[in-house]
């Protein structure tokens, strides 16, 4: 029996969820070295980023550092996320982005999740030097929306699931280990 071990890089039960997603079931023929198993172990690492990461290069970092830490020699693929706040070239608007790595130690998989425009009042926050998920407590009456919905879920009345949301980006990120075409 060959057990796919894969570690990420985060003590958040919503990203595990959004990993164990992403990996699928045992048996799946594309994942590395065919498993009969997958075992997800969430392990909190520092992102070595700010608290809240603004621009993509950040952000991308902040996955990419959280994917190499969760590695470690005894599992086959770290996977990191992180999301932070950035622009876009032709909109006005902040947007809530989200960036996940996945790494075997040799290369790497990047991949973006969905981005949401943010309230301009939030943005102002964040612009101001805070961080989104108590920002958004705040404005929710809440503690601990990022290890539930996350913000994209209160941006969207619950429509976007933050751990499929995130599930996409890992989706995305793993391709250079589980299509030919890399």
């Amino acid at each position: 029996m060959t057990i796919l071990r894969v570690g990420v890089g985060s003590g958040n039960p919503v990203k595990r969820r959004a990993v164990e997603l992403a990996v699928g079931s045992a048996g799946d023929d594309d994942l590395p070295g065919g498993p009969t198993g997958v075992a997800v172990e969430s392990v909190p690492v520092d992102s070595r980023v700010s608290e809240q990461p603004t621009g993509h290069a950040e952000t991308v970092a902040g996955a990419e550092n959280r994917a190499r830490a969760a590695l470690e020699p005894d599992r086959d693929l770290g996977v990191g996320i992180e999301g932070g706040v950035a622009g876009f070239d032709g909109a006005d608007e902040r947007f809530l982005i989200m960036w996940a790595a996945v790494t075997d130690g040799d290369r790497v998989g990047r991949a973006a999740g969905p981005s949401l425009a943010l309230p301009a009042n939030v943005a102002a926050r964040i612009d101001d030097g805070a961080e989104l998920g108590p920002v958004m407590d705040d404005l929710l009456g809440t503690d601990g929306v990022a290890t539930r919905g996350g913000s994209v879920g209160a941006l969207t009345n619950g429509r976007v699931d933050r751990a499929e949301a995130l599930a996409a980006a890992v989706s995305g990120a793993l391709g250079p280990f589980v299509a030919e075409l890399y």
